[in-house]
């Protein structure tokens, strides 16, 4: 049986969106941060990394700076012009208090209503392992958001084991492109497959039609806090 999800809140202005690599957010949620752009919201995104290890027989000198460069343009395609990158080393993402504290900074200058970030669970599905810099990262922001006096309203995660649910429909084709837009990227990683073929595939993947919401397409989140 499908769980009953309840809907993604809406009495909210802004969102921030903390992640460890470039494409992470156009994996899960670039339909929903679409939907929430064109409804009027400001959503920004924080990444720990700069993914310079993310393109197998790239240098990371090299890596680094094409992957920020996709992202950038990848976010403007779902209404996202405020994109911040720490530095701190792709696949090497732990939860340190170094990061707890790069995280709380980053929330206290924001001041979000939402913050949303990757899935902290070891696997996505059965079989389906989550990458370690994922799991920490995600485990750092929920530490970080613990310390503040003043916290956002809400903490997601988007991943399995979803509380609620933000509907996409008339955003698809927002999210492939966005996710498209990182085409060095996915050209290297599945050199047989067409880029625009991989992003549709992913989002109808992270888009599927939700019982909760009349069949619609739907982003699923977890929240955490409160």
């Amino acid at each position: 049986m499908t769980p009953t999800l309840e809907p993604f809140p809406t009495d909210w202005r802004t969102a921030l969106v903390l992640v460890p690599h470039p494409d992470d957010p156009e994996y899960g949620i670039g339909a929903a941060v679409a939907a929430w752009t064109a409804a009027g919201r400001t959503v920004r995104y924080a990444l720990a990394t700069r993914g310079e290890r993310g393109i197998e027989g790239m240098a990371p000198e090299e890596a680094g700076p094409l992957r920020e460069g996709e992202q950038r343009r990848s976010a403007a395609i779902v209404g996202v012009d405020d994109v911040e990158f720490w530095d701190f080393p792709d696949g090497s993402v732990r939860d340190t208090p170094a990061l707890h504290d790069r995280i709380a900074t980053a929330i206290a200058e924001a001041a979000p209503d939402v913050v949303v970030t990757i899935y902290s669970g070891d696997e996505w599905a059965p079989g389906e392992p989550n990458q370690t810099d994922h799991i920490e990262f995600a485990k750092a922001v929920a530490k970080a958001y613990d310390t503040l006096a003043d916290p956002p309203r809400w903490l997601f995660e988007n991943g399995s084991g979803a509380t609620h649910g933000q509907p996409v429909d008339g955003h698809i084709e927002a999210a492939v492109a966005s996710l498209a837009a990182h085409e060095v990227y996915l050209r290297v990683l599945d050199p047989d497959t067409p880029v625009i073929d991989q992003a549709r595939t992913q989002v109808a993947q992270t888009t599927q039609p939700h019982p909760s919401f009349g069949g619609r397409p739907t982003v699923q989140f977890i929240q955490r806090r409160p």
